[in-house]
């Protein structure tokens, strides 16, 4: 039988790894400087986690989870994202006790699954990259949250990009608005498509956020969120304006943002790119807070800010922005054998030289030295290791530099010895 993958689950094969490796290091130093540290969750978790966190009115719930019935009559689901699960985590490990200092950051780069039609840039299986804070309502908190998020894209010298903000105030004020915005809707009920027709009494802020041309314009004339914050809310979206203005950081509003999660509550945030690639406006970064989260889980009153950055796309914005991406497993050396004796002493030089530190390749098909040596410079090489009958039997190898040309015959005891490090720093110099 012809086995193939499942429509819309990647393979990412050497070449494509590399550019994740380089992407994934690079996050990793800048999550470092804003203090992050990592934690990692099942892949799967009880059904009822991500319905009664992420909303079962959300489309993923509703529409995009992989979730079955296992052998021991349990409901599971393939994480949809990766939110709730790290909410999970902090509540059963107890994350919330004072000797935990507060606020907890944690980051994940980790794959997520939802039964959606795959298309550029959306899969079904695919990995995203975010991060969680607990334990802080300052506004701070949110303007740094989102300063990482800007920062992680700008390592990657990516410019095209635009912070988008909104507030969807405490619970008490989005009832209010909620309400209004039925009784602007309800006139429209028969024009509007047939998801917002089923959203319009259930959770009608997602209409808002339709995609549909024709709801679009209905919702342009709907009633501002914004006009309906109390004065905590207002207070604190101001200041998280306040602070961003401080730093710099260019932002527009956009208050018929209300993001596809139900948890969210006051600042909501996207980071769009404008490459033309992908169309005008799509979203490569999104998240915001989640104060009532943590205690819908199960845990104490705990507030949480977060984000999620899709992988595929910032490797497809990566690749359109022609990125030159870094050389995660550059190779130091190849060793070129002939001979069977040379192939036996190629296993052991090989071995000394790792343990010494080096990457390192070797011939294991026997092929004719000028073959050899076109693979060595393939590979980018900095070194060529030739071993032949002469060279073993007088205990030596010869060394060259592919960059320059230059060579060298090194002596293999001193290679195998303790103070090999030093010796290899020799050679080194001697062929600069």
């Amino acid at each position: 039988m012809n086995y193939q993958k499942i429509k819309g689950t990647p393979d990412f094969l050497p070449e494509d790894t590399k550019k994740w490796q380089d992407i994934e290091n690079k996050a990793k130093v800048v999550l470092s400087r804003y203090q992050f540290k990592e934690i990692r969750t099942p892949i799967f978790e009880q059904f009822e986690l991500f319905a009664r966190g992420v909303g079962e009115t959300s489309d993923i719930v509703s529409k995009e989870m992989y979730d079955f019935v296992d052998k021991g009559k349990r409901h599971i689901a393939l994480r949809p994202e990766g939110t709730a699960g790290v909410v999970r985590s902090f509540v059963e490990n107890k994350l919330y006790g004072p000797e935990h200092h507060k606020p907890l950051k944690f980051y994940y780069i980790a794959p997520m699954f939802r039964y959606e039609r795959p298309q550029k840039g959306r899969m079904r299986q695919f990995h995203q990259l975010g991060v969680e804070v607990f334990g802080s309502s300052n506004p701070a908190t949110d303007v740094e949250t989102m300063a990482l998020a800007m920062d992680l894209f700008r390592t990657f010298g990516l410019d095209n990009l635009k912070l988008v903000i909104n507030s969807l105030g405490s619970t008490e004020s989005r009832k209010k608005y909620r309400k209004a915005l039925i009784e602007y809707l309800e006139p429209f009920a028969d024009e509007l498509s047939k998801d917002s027709k089923e959203r319009l009494h259930k959770n009608p802020l997602r209409v808002l956020d339709s995609k549909d041309r024709n709801d679009q314009q209905i919702v342009q004339g709907a009633p501002s969120i914004l006009d309906y914050l109390d004065e905590t809310s207002k207070a604190h979206f101001e200041t998280v304006k306040d602070y961003l203005n401080m730093l710099g950081i260019d932002y527009t509003i956009d208050s018929n943002m209300v993001r596809g999660l139900d948890y969210y509550n006051d600042t909501i945030f996207e980071i769009m790119t404008e490459d033309p690639e992908f169309g005008s406006n799509t979203t490569v970064c999104a998240g915001g807070r989640y104060d009532g989260l943590v205690e819908e889980v199960g845990g104490p009153a705990t507030p949480g800010f977060g984000f999620g950055a899709g992988l595929e796309r910032l490797v497809m914005l990566l690749e359109n922005a022609g990125y030159n991406f870094t050389e995660v497993d550059a190779l130091d050396a190849f060793i070129v054998t002939i001979g069977e004796a040379a192939d036996k002493e190629a296993a052991k030089l090989a071995y000394v030289l790792r343990s010494a530190g080096m990457n390192i390749e070797r011939e294991f098909m026997n092929r004719k030295p000028a073959k050899q040596f076109k693979t060595a410079d393939k590979l980018d090489a900095e070194y060529v290791f030739t071993l032949g009958e002469n060279e073993v039997e007088n205990r030596t190898v010869n060394v060259k530099k592919l960059e320059n040309g230059k060579e060298l015959t090194a002596d293999l005891s001193k290679l195998y010895s303790q103070d090999k490090k030093a010796y290899l720093e020799e050679i080194k110099a001697q062929l600069k």
